[in-house]
């Protein structure tokens, strides 16, 4: 049997393994696939009936911060050219230890190739700090983005300038609001604004910068990267105007951020959206790794009326760009 029987394929928080054929065995275990932090095994054993687990490899992580996982786990059946997909219930907040802890006995006889298909919806660990603390548990994606922002005097003080309104010099005009701000801390983050400041152009006359296509919330979420103390949770909801302000404003560490974050919690209610948007703003691995949600790993079956939508009003590059991907999909398969 070659080694990618046992390969797990992975996107973003997806994982999915393709087994051809059961009737040679009774069990097997997959190789170790990477999802957070910590490495994962399926395995599937046919008795009287298939038994399918999720678990953890055994490490010293896992056994000092095993994870807490939240995730849908479904076997996607292809057979005589039907396609039957089992779906267990959502499973929510489950700490995995072992092999043990997450067992989907399936009574249904499954026969041809099959597709085991597990999407994580959050990991978290045992506390804030990463032991078995009893703090409470804290996802391992809803850290580092803004924790990276240290709480220096500098920061602190920038902060407290933007919020108070500490000698702003110039206005800021969103959609539906305004909010002051300081010429030379845009300046500083941006070559665009820093370009309106040193020549006569408008907003160096006038004070103002007009941003209309900006909503007041996505304002002040925008500022609030550039003067350091933008929450995680803003950062999350105004993601995508985050990322065209980002290109706009030519701030490139803005765009990498909102380009990471966006490759990670791809699903089939965003996929296409966010294709969209990285063909728009020029954003490979966010283009490669959508394409290959919807392609290599079938979602494209399940949202047919939005992709057939979507193919109505697309660029016709990315249109062709999709057509190549499934063409060399059907070629392997």
């Amino acid at each position: 049997m070659s080694d990618s029987a046992y390969r797990v394929e992975t996107t973003a928080r997806l994982a999915q393994w393709r087994i051809d054929n059961l009737a040679s065995c009774t069990y097997r275990k997959s190789d170790p696939f990477n999802i957070g932090n910590w490495n994962w095994h399926l395995s599937v054993e046919k008795n009287r009936v298939l038994y399918v687990k999720l678990y953890p490899e055994v490490s010293n992580l896992t056994r000092d911060n095993p994870p807490i996982a939240s995730f849908i786990i479904r076997v996607v059946c292809s057979s005589s050219g039907d396609r039957k997909t089992l779906t267990h219930p959502e499973i929510r907040d489950k700490q995995l230890k072992n092999n043990d802890d997450f067992v989907w006995p399936i009574e249904v006889p499954l026969t041809g190739k099959f597709i085991i298909d597990v999407e994580f919806l959050d990991l978290k660990t045992a506390s804030p700090n990463g032991g078995t603390g009893t703090g409470e548990a804290c996802s391992i994606w809803a850290q580092g983005l803004t924790k990276k922002r240290s709480n220096e005097t500098a920061l602190t003080c920038l902060g407290r300038m933007l919020r108070e309104g500490i000698h702003t010099d110039i206005i800021i005009n969103a959609s539906d609001g305004s909010i002051g701000a300081h010429r030379a801390v845009l300046a500083a983050a941006s070559p665009v604004f820093r370009s309106m400041f040193a020549h006569d152009l408008q907003e160096k006359q006038l004070s103002t910068i007009n941003i209309p296509d900006m909503s007041i919330q996505a304002c002040q979420a925008f500022l609030g990267y550039i003067y350091g103390n933008i929450k995680h949770e803003e950062f999350l909801t105004h993601r995508l105007p985050l990322l065209r302000a980002a290109d706009k404003y030519d701030i490139s560490h803005l765009k990498e951020m909102c380009h990471d974050s966006l490759l990670e919690d791809i699903d089939t209610k965003n996929v296409l959206d966010r294709l969209q948007n990285a063909a728009l703003f020029q954003l490979p691995k966010l283009k490669s790794s959508c394409m290959r949600y919807l392609v290599k790993f079938g979602k494209i079956y399940d949202i047919r009326d939005d992709f057939n939508a979507f193919l109505q009003c697309a660029d016709r590059d990315l249109i062709s760009d999709i057509f190549h991907e499934l063409l060399n999909t059907w070629k392997g398969f």
